[in-house]
C-alpha cells in the first residue's frame, strides 16, 4: 500500500500488438517518487515498446497508466511531455546548429514586446544549467560541447519541461567514465528532487551503482522487479536470458591453446603518430585480449594490422613466410577480417539488406568483375541468419532496422564467409544486450575451438580474462605489458594502465 502512496508512474497489464507477433503481453510496471528504476532485457524484450506506450509514441492496444495517481492517456510524445513525462535518448534529439540556450527553450522562448528577448534566454539558460553543476557559454552553438553536454542540455530541457519522470534510454554508451559520473550525480540531485526516472542501459555494473530497483522484461512479458540491493547479479542475468550462463572457460583450456603453431608474426610494426613499434605473435586457434583506456593505442593497433593504417616499420610473417600488407585488400587476402569498434559508422552499410552486407566481404576479396549471384548470396545469408541466430523475418531487410546486437552478428557472418584465418574483433560486444553479448562471447569461443586465430579489443576486463590465451595491455599508443597465466587478474591489468611511464619513454 505504502509502495502505491509513493508511486508517481503506474502502468497496468500494458499489451502490445503487431501484425504477427505480441511486443507487450499485459505488462505492469511502477515507478516510485524520488526513484532510480532500471529496465532491462535483451534487445526485442520490450523496453522500447513499453516507453513509447508510457509517452504516446505508440497507442497501447490494452492495460492503463496513471500519473500522480491520475489516469492518463498521451496521444503523442508531446501530450506526454505536458503531463510531465520526459524522454532523452542515446543519440540525443537537439538542433546542433543553434546555441544551447536555444535548445533549452526551442519552442517556449521568453519574449518581449512581441519579440523573443534573447538577453533573458541566455541568463535563464545559464541559471539552469548551473543548478545541474555545468558553467558553459549558453550562447554557442551546441555542436561545440561533447556529447556527455549535450545530453546533460536534454535532460535539463526535459525536467524543465516535464518535470516529474525523465526516462533515459541508453544515455551512457557514449560516455567515458568521467561523464558517467557527472551524468550519474545528476540523476542523483535530480532524484533528490522528487523526480522519477526510468533509466535503461547494457551496462549492469551501472546498474548496481546507481539504481534503486530493477525490472526485467523478456520476450514482452514481465519476468520481475526487484530491489537492486537484494538481487544477486548472477540471478538478474539469469532472469534476463532465462537460463544460466554458461562457465567462463577454464585456465587449463586457454593454456591448451598456448601449444599451438605460430601462424602469425608482426614484429616491430607501428606507424609514425599512430602507434609505437610493437612485436605480436598469435597461434591457430588462439585469442589474444587487447586491453587499455580510450586512446591508448588499441584501435590504431587494429588498423595498422589491418592496413588501413598501414605499417611504415617492421615486418610480417604467415606461417613462417614475409608478407606485406598495404592496405585492406592485402589483409583480406591473407585471410584477415575485421569488425571495427563503431559498427554503424564503420561497419554496416545502414541502407543495404541483411543479405547484401552479409556478401560484401567476399565480394571485395573476388573482385567487382566477379560478382556474387543473387542466388548465392541467398544461400550465405540464411545459412548464417541460422548459423549466428540472427533475429529478423527477412535476409532483405535494411540492416540498420536490426537491433545492436544483430547488427554485429551480420558483420561477424559478413567476414565468417570469407573463411578467414584471422579475426580482429574491436569492441565486439559493445552497445548490445546481455544475451546477444553470451551468443557472441561464445561465438568467440566456437571459433577458436575451429583453429580461428582472434585478435579481441575490448573495455570489458573480465570478458577478456574469459577467452584470452594471452592480454596485450596497451597505454601512450605502446605496448606495455604482456600478461599470460596466473598473472592475467584484472589487478595486474589496470596497474599496467595505471603505471607511470618511465624516464625518457614517450608519455
Amino acid at each position: 500500500m505504502s509502495e502505491m502512496r509513493n508511486s508517481i508512474l503506474t502502468a497496468s497489464g500494458i499489451c502490445k500488438y503487431f501484425p504477427g507477433a505480441t511486443a507487450l503481453n499485459h505488462v505492469d510496471f511502477n515507478l516510485g517518487r524520488g526513484e532510480i528504476h532500471a529496465l532491462l532485457g535483451e534487445n526485442g524484450a520490450g523496453k522500447s515498446t513499453l516507453v513509447k506506450c508510457l509517452t504516446g509514441a505508440y497507442r497501447r492496444d490494452g492495460g492503463s497508466i496513471e500519473l500522480d495517481g491520475e489516469a492518463i492517456d498521451p496521444r503523442d510524445t508531446h501530450a506526454a511531455q505536458k503531463l510531465g513525462i520526459g524522454t532523452v535518448y542515446q543519440e540525443v534529439n537537439l538542433l546542433p546548429n543553434l546555441s544551447v540556450a536555444e535548445n533549452l527553450y526551442l519552442g517556449r522562448q521568453p519574449r518581449r514586446f512581441g519579440l523573443i528577448d534573447n538577453r533573458r534566454m541566455n541568463a535563464d539558460a545559464a541559471k539552469l544549467l548551473a543548478s545541474y553543476g555545468i558553467d558553459i557559454d549558453v550562447k554557442s552553438e551546441l555542436a561545440r560541447y561533447s556529447v556527455a553536454i549535450q545530453q546533460v542540455v536534454a535532460i535539463a530541457r526535459a525536467v524543465d519541461v516535464s518535470g516529474k519522470v525523465l526516462i533515459l534510454d541508453e544515455p551512457t554508451a557514449s560516455l567515458d567514465a568521467q561523464e558517467v559520473a557527472m551524468l550519474f550525480r545528476i540523476m542523483r540531485d535530480l532524484k533528490a528532487r522528487g523526480l522519477g526516472i526510468i533509466f535503461i542501459t547494457h551496462f549492469l555494473g551501472q546498474v548496481y551503482e546507481i539504481a534503486d530497483r530493477v525490472t526485467v522484461l523478456r520476450n514482452g512479458c514481465l519476468v520481475g522487479s526487484e530491489p537492486t540491493a537484494t538481487l544477486d547479479r548472477h540471478a538478474l542475468i539469469s532472469m534476463m536470458l532465462g537460463r544460466d550462463l554458461e562457465a567462463a572457460e577454464s585456465t587449463q583450456a586457454r593454456e591448451g591453446r598456448k601449444k599451438n603453431a605460430v601462424r602469425y608474426r608482426f614484429s616491430g610494426v607501428g606507424r609514425r603518430g599512430h602507434v609505437q613499434p610493437f612485436d605480436l605473435s598469435v597461434r591457430y586457434g588462439e585469442v589474444v585480449g587487447m586491453a587499455g583506456l580510450l586512446g591508448s593505442g588499441r584501435t590504431e593497433t587494429a588498423e595498422t594490422l589491418f592496413g588501413i593504417r598501414p605499417s611504415d616499420s617492421g615486418s610480417i610473417e604467415l606461417d613462417g613466410k614475409p608478407a606485406r600488407i598495404a592496405a585492406p585488400r592485402d589483409a583480406i587476402a591473407h585471410g584477415f577480417g575485421f569488425c571495427p569498434e563503431d559498427r554503424k559508422t564503420d561497419g554496416i552499410v545502414g541502407d543495404l539488406s541483411i543479405r547484401e552486407n552479409i556478401a560484401l566481404a567476399l565480394q571485395a576479396r573476388r573482385g567487382w568483375w566477379r560478382p556474387i549471384s543473387i542466388g548465392e548470396q541467398v544461400e550465405l545469408a540464411d545459412r548464417y541468419i541460422k548459423a549466428l541466430d540472427i533475429r529478423t523475418t527477412d535476409r532483405d531487410k535494411p540492416i540498420r532496422q536490426l537491433s545492436g546486437g544483430n547488427q554485429q552478428k551480420v558483420i561477424l557472418a559478413r567476414w565468417l564467409a570469407t573463411n578467414p584465418q584471422f579475426l580482429i574483433l574491436d569492441e565486439p560486444t559493445r552497445g548490445i544486450d546481455v544475451g546477444a553479448h553470451a551468443e557472441i562471447i561464445k561465438l568467440i569461443e566456437d571459433l577458436c575451438d575451429q583453429g580461428l586465430s582472434l585478435l579481441v579489443i575490448s573495455s570489458e576486463l573480465e570478458e577478456l580474462l574469459a577467452y584470452s590465451s594471452r592480454i596485450i595491455v596497451m597505454r601512450d599508443r605502446r605496448q606495455v605489458a604482456e600478461l599470460t597465466g596466473e598473472a592475467m587478474t584484472t589487478g595486474n591489468i589496470v596497474n599496467a594502465i595505471a603505471a607511470q611511464p618511465q624516464e625518457g619513454s614517450p608519455a
